[in-house]
């Protein structure tokens, strides 16, 4: 059993949802990355979903674009964030998906890619600007070495794209709340619930939501009607906002809040 499936397993056993938390890998370094993991996972997140820094990231808002710019300006690239996800391993086995664009993925390769994520420790990949119908040369590698591929819905997913996402996704799928970039908002969209029960029909994988989430009462709100929320925004601002023992500290008390609303 995968670390992601386990873990989905044993939150529904305790009737507890999971806390996805978003970070960019290598803002500001890797090294403050590695620290800041060990951190979350202590603090209570479920799942790490560890940003690939891209320099066009299209489906972000301001605060993950500017996390993307310091991350590349540090150095960070996909090989380096492999090589950190081995070091962690060494510690821990918390499920991590490296979640980000297409572009330095192709470049990479996908075979090679998928080979060198898995050895690494790597549970999942999710790429917000793969079509699900154009992913085949990533889903046959991930497959091959055991290798998740998320997928995102939409409230503008038609039935179509839903049955696709069943059909070849794996791990979980991510179901982004609000049409747009990803950033923190000041409620939850009204017609959430009538989307996520429309969605849970016809998918038999977890189902997480996310894109917005900010608050203890929004991450209440969300859980009560997926499996798991993602919090990414509302995260790296602190990562924009604060160092050393702030960060660490603020870091802590926040997540351990949000958990404390999913169990």
């Amino acid at each position: 059993m995968s670390r992601l499936a386990a873990r989905f397993k044993t939150l529904q056993a305790t009737d507890s949802k999971a806390l996805v938390t978003f970070i960019t890998a290598g803002d500001p370094d890797l090294a403050v990355t590695e620290e800041m993991i060990y951190l979350l996972e202590e603090s209570g997140a479920d799942v790490i979903e560890l940003g690939v820094p891209f320099s066009d990231p299209m489906a972000d808002g301001p605060t993950i674009q500017l996390s993307s710019e310091r991350a590349l300006a540090s150095g960070t690239t996909l090989h380096g964030i492999l090589e950190l996800v081995e070091k962690i391993r060494l510690r821990s086995e918390i499920p991590i998906i490296l979640m980000g664009y297409l572009n330095p993925v192709h470049a990479y390769g996908y075979d090679c890619f998928c080979r060198d994520a898995s050895n690494a420790g790597v549970d999942g990949v999710l790429l917000v600007d793969m079509p699900p119908e154009e992913s085949r040369e990533l889903t046959s590698q991930a497959k091959r070495y055991g290798l998740d591929v998320i997928f995102l819905l939409t409230p503008t997913s038609d039935a179509a794209r839903i049955k696709t996402v069943e059909k070849i996704g794996s791990g979980f799928v991510y179901y982004v709340t609000v049409t747009g970039v990803t950033g923190a908002r000041t409620s939850v969209s009204e017609t959430l619930a009538d989307e996520l029960f429309s969605v849970k029909q016809h998918i038999s994988l977890p189902v997480v939501a996310g894109f917005g989430v900010s608050t203890t009462g929004q991450a209440s709100e969300v859980a009560a009607l997926a499996d798991g929320v993602v919090v990414g925004s509302a995260i790296v601002r602190l990562f924009e906002e604060n160092s050393g023992q702030s960060l660490k500290h603020k870091l802590k008390e926040y997540v351990m809040s949000l958990k404390d609303v999913l169990r």
